[in-house]
């Protein structure tokens, strides 16, 4: 049998079924890769591994019960994940990647976490993550930068950067991130895995510490297309403690080993094939299109006119909701408290000292945004060209049965390279943040590499609630394509 690092979701399930390998064996061969390498690669913030040893022995008492039951056993009992620190894991502390929250350690699960407990899940550790997942390349935490386990001077992506590299480095056979703009596709694709955004509410964000709560989504990163739908459906539907989960059924499994995708029509937007792309990644993404026509899709060339507004549309009402998710930290309630007799000076010198400059600046911007006198002029016309971006695809919808582009304009660049530039750092979302402002859902894959050998990712975005046609397209595709990503050299 292969190493037990390299198992993906659907390898370590099936071992575990047969009873090859034991949940304690998975998981203590994935702690031994974290402690031998986590220091080159620092995809985690923080790591569990008395816990996860914990979880992994009740695992595998409760296989051996229900097997003498002749119960149900849970899908995904003793399945080793990480999750993303903007996570609520009961008891282990939640960063968000800020020294603001620390020592936070919440009393409760977020919903998606919970799910996956139900199913039998053992948690690994919690996962590095730009702070309050704001940035394109995980260098904005404040416990350190991750590294791209395919080249360790290159970034992961972000700000799922931290799950992304743990799948890539085998630390981990699946990962839970979030996309609020691109970030679980953009480090899916600079670190050559699989990545899912959902549909806006078609997972519950209780539990998510907010960014920005009309964008925020709870996503997940593996190896495969198959992998990220094992696990995405699990975490899917409806939940009363939030209000903008949609009750509609989580649908039929679309990973078959007998797909057809003949017929199926894809359509290639013209606006996200723009001058200064990095061509290897244009080259990639057309050859991978090619691939779907020579499959049996149809692919249509189609218009997303609005696209050019995404970037400042986002940059306006991100932050704005941003400034008010983020008033809560305020060094009174919980959280970094300075000490000092002034209330105000207490408030500011909290507020000063916990959050960093990419916070700092974003708090800046939103709130600017949304005070008087600027309200109408900026966040309110973010506001209507929003709904023009989302007419679009719901447009481009009534022909075809999904969208085909690049994730992002270049493959992962060098830690620093953006340096103290951040709109060139934003740029970087450019062809993911349409999605978020639509939502709409999108799915991340490996397509091929660039002459350096960093991965090249593609996306396919679909209409609301049809994650099932993405999945379908994607698991043909890398069935027919063989693709099998090898273990990075750390």
């Amino acid at each position: 049998m292969e190493k037990l690092i390299d198992l993906n979701v659907k390898g370590a399930i099936a071992a575990l079924k047969s009873g090859k390998v034991s949940s304690r064996e998975l998981t203590e061969a994935f702690l031994a890769r974290i402690a031998g390498d986590e220091a080159k690669v620092h995809a985690f913030i923080t790591t569990t591994p008395d816990l996860a040893l914990e979880m992994a022995d009740a695992a595998d008492t409760k296989r051996v019960k229900l097997k003498k039951e002749s119960s149900v056993i849970p899908p995904l009992l003793g399945l080793p994940i990480a999750i993303k620190d903007v996570l609520c894991v009961d008891g282990v502390r939640a960063t968000c990647g800020s020294k603001i929250l620390e020592h936070f350690r919440p009393p409760f699960n977020a919903t998606a976490v919970e799910k996956l407990l139900q199913a039998g899940i053992v948690v690994l550790g919690k996962t590095n993550t730009d702070e309050f997942a704001m940035g394109s390349s995980t260098e904005n935490s404040a416990y350190g930068v991750t590294h791209n386990p395919w080249n360790l001077t290159r970034v992961p992506g972000g700000s799922s950067g931290g799950s992304a590299a743990a799948v890539a480095a085998r630390f981990a056979p699946a990962a839970l991130g979030t996309d609020t703009g691109g970030s679980v596709r953009q480090p899916a694709s600079f670190c050559g895995v699989t990545g899912i955004k959902p549909t806006y509410g078609r997972v519950s964000r209780y539990g998510l510490i907010a960014y920005g709560s009309s964008l925020d989504t709870v996503g997940v990163l593996a190896r495969t297309a198959e992998d990220v739908e094992t696990i995405f459906r699990l975490t899917a539907g409806f939940d009363e403690r939030d209000a903008t989960t949609v009750d509609v059924p989580v649908p039929d499994i679309a990973c078959r080993d007998d797909a057809d995708i003949k017929g199926m029509r894809i359509g290639v937007p013209k606006e996200y094939f723009i001058e200064g792309i990095q061509p290897e990644v244009e080259q990639t993404v057309r050859a991978a299109v090619d691939t779907f026509r020579e499959l049996g899709a149809k692919i249509v060339e189609v218009s997303l006119p609005h696209t050019e507004y995404a970037l400042p549309v986002y940059y306006l009402i991100a932050p704005a909701e941003a400034s008010a998710n983020l008033a809560r930290y305020d060094g009174v309630r919980f959280g970094l408290r300075a000490s000092d007799e002034n209330m105000m000076q207490m408030f500011t010198q909290s507020r000063g000292s916990g959050f960093g400059p990419e916070v700092k600046r974003r708090i800046m911007l939103g709130t600017y945004a949304l005070s008087a006198g600027y309200y109408d002029a900026y966040y309110g016309q973010a506001q209507k060209v929003r709904k023009l971006i989302k007419a679009d695809f719901e447009d481009v919808f009534t022909l075809v049965d999904a969208i085909a582009a690049p994730v992002a304009p270049t493959t992962a660049f060098k830690i620093g390279g953006h340096g103290d530039d951040p709109l060139s750092m934003y740029l970087e979302d450019v062809f993911t943040l349409p999605a978020n402002l639509a939502g709409v859902p999108g799915l991340a894959f490996p397509a091929g590499f660039d002459i350096e050998g960093l991965p090249i990712g593609m996306q396919l975005m679909g209409r609301h609630f049809d994650e099932e046609t993405l999945f379908k397209l994607a698991n043909v595709f890398q069935q027919n394509t063989n693709w099998h990503m090898e273990l990075p050299e750390l």
